[in-house]
C-alpha cells in the first residue's frame, strides 16, 4: 500500500478579512482573555505564550464533554498566532466527533487597515464533516464579532 492512500483527507476552513484598525489593536482582541470570551468563548487558563495550554467550554453531545483542549503552538506578536484545538469523542459520530486540528490567525498591515486571515486546518473527511459545515458558518460569525469587539479599542 502507498504512503499516500494512508493519509486521511482533510479539509480547511479559510476566511479572510480586512479590518480598519492597527495590527497591533487586532492583536490585543486576539490574544487578550477577556476579549476572547466577547467574540469566541470564555477562555480558561488562556495566556498567549507558546506551550500554554488553556480550554474552551461549548456544548456536550453524546461521549464528548464538550471541552475544547487547546495549545499555544506559535505566537510572533502582531503576525501570527497558532493553536491546536482538539475535542470530541471517538464514540461520538456527527455533532461531537473526535477533533483533531489547527487554528491559525496571521495579521498582515494593508493600507486601510489589518488583514486577518484565520486558517481552521485538519478536518477528516468524512468523520469532521459535521463540524466543518457549522464551523465555516461559526467562524465567519466570529469575524464580525472580532470587528465589533475591536472597534473602540484604537
Amino acid at each position: 500500500m502507498n504512503e499516500v492512500a494512508l493519509q486521511p483527507h482533510t479539509q480547511d476552513i479559510v476566511v479572510d478579512e480586512v479590518f480598519p484598525h492597527a495590527p497591533e489593536t487586532i492583536w490585543k482582541t486576539l490574544t487578550s482573555g477577556a476579549l476572547m470570551s466577547r467574540w469566541i468563548m470564555a477562555p480558561t487558563g488562556f495566556e498567549p505564550v507558546e506551550g500554554n495550554r488553556f480550554t474552551f467550554q461549548t456544548t456536550p453531545a453524546g461521549e464528548w464533554d464538550g471541552v475544547i483542549h487547546c495549545r499555544v503552538l506559535e505566537v510572533v506578536p502582531n503576525e501570527r498566532f497558532v493553536y491546536a484545538w482538539k475535542g470530541g469523542h471517538e464514540g461520538n459520530t456527527g455533532y461531537g466527533s473526535r477533533l483533531d486540528t489547527v487554528v491559525t490567525w496571521t495579521l498582515s498591515s494593508v493600507d486601510n487597515g489589518t488583514r486577518l486571515r484565520l486558517v481552521h486546518s485538519g478536518f477528516v473527511t468524512p468523520r469532521n464533516d459535521t463540524a466543518f459545515k457549522n464551523m465555516s458558518q461559526g467562524w465567519t460569525k466570529v469575524l464580525s464579532q472580532i470587528g465589533a469587539v475591536t472597534e473602540g479599542q484604537d
